[in-house]
C-alpha cells in the first residue's frame, strides 16, 4: 500500500472547509489512520479473526465504507467457508480506485465487488458478516438507526455486525481526559499542534460521535439480542452485534 506521509494539515490552511475523503486524503490514508487511530491494526486483525468465526457458507460479506480496503483484504484472507463473496462500498471515487488496486495485488478465490455508492443505498442480503469500520460516525445521526436496522434485516441468523467508532463521553472529565490522551497519541506519532488543531476543526461538522450507550441502544432497537464492546483504546472502540 502507498506509504506516503500525511502532512495535509502541516501548514496553515486559510479557508478551512469540511474534511473530505478526496484524492489528497486517499494518497496518505494508511499513514493518517495508523498515526491517528489508536489500536487500528488490532481492530483490522480482529476483523479477520471474527470473519473466520462468523462467515457462513453461501453468504455475502459487506465492508461498508471500505476506504482503501484494509478490512476487505483481511476479511478475504480469512474466509474459509464455501461460496462466499464480499461487497466493498465507499462513496469516495479516490478511495474506491485505490481499493481496487490493492485488491488486485493479492490473488484470492473469494470474489470481491467494489462499489462506489452511498452505503445508505446498499441493499444488504444474505449477509453473514457486515463491517462498519469508522463509517457510522460520518452518517447523519438521524439516519443511523435506519442503517443499523437495514443491516439487521439483511443478516442471516448467527450473522455478525462489526462497528468501530470514535466515542463521545457524557462525563465531562472523562471526555476531556480521553481527548487529551488521544492528542498525546497523535503528538507521539509526529503530529504538530497545528496539525491536530486544524484536522479537529475540519472534522467537527462531518464526524458526529455517539456515546457507547447510544450505540448499544441502537443495536437493541434494531433487534440484536447480543451486542458487546470488544475493544477500546482511549476514545476509540470496536463493537460487535450478533443476530440471534
Amino acid at each position: 500500500m502507498n506509504k506516503s506521509r500525511d502532512n495535509i494539515f502541516a501548514n496553515p490552511v486559510k479557508d478551512m472547509g469540511d474534511f473530505q475523503f478526496d484524492q489528497q486524503v486517499a494518497e496518505v490514508f494508511p499513514d493518517m489512520i495508523q498515526r491517528s487511530v489508536p489500536g487500528y491494526s488490532n481492530i483490522i486483525t480482529a476483523i479477520g479473526m471474527l470473519t473466520a468465526r462468523f462467515a457462513q457458507d453461501d453468504s455475502t460479506l459487506y465492508d461498508l465504507g471500505c476506504s482503501l480496503g484494509a478490512a476487505t483484504l483481511e476479511m478475504r484472507r480469512n474466509v474459509t467457508q464455501a461460496n462466499c463473496d464480499i461487497i466493498a462500498v465507499d462513496n469516495s471515487p479516490a478511495m474506491i480506485e485505490r481499493c481496487q488496486l490493492h485488491l488486485n495485488a493479492f490473488k484470492s478465490t473469494t470474489e470481491v465487488t467494489v462499489v462506489c455508492d452511498d452505503i445508505q443505498n446498499t441493499k444488504i442480503n444474505n449477509a453473514s458478516v457486515v463491517v462498519l469500520n469508522f463509517t457510522l460516525q460520518f452518517i447523519s445521526p438521524d439516519d443511523r438507526q435506519a442503517l443499523i436496522s437495514k443491516i439487521y434485516a439483511g443478516l442471516k441468523p448467527g450473522g455478525v455486525l462489526l462497528v468501530s467508532e470514535k466515542l463521545r463521553f457524557e462525563n465531562e472529565t472523562a471526555q476531556s481526559l480521553l481527548t487529551d490522551l488521544h492528542h498525546d497519541f497523535k503528538r507521539a506519532n509526529g503530529y504538530s499542534e497545528l496539525e491536530i488543531s486544524q484536522k479537529r476543526n475540519a472534522l467537527e461538522n462531518v464526524m458526529l460521535t455517539d456515546t457507547l450507550a447510544q450505540h448499544m441502544e441502537r443495536f437493541k432497537k434494531a433487534g440484536f439480542n447480543t451486542s458487546e464492546l470488544w475493544f477500546q483504546c482511549f476514545n476509540f472502540c470496536s463493537m460487535l452485534a450478533v443476530k440471534g
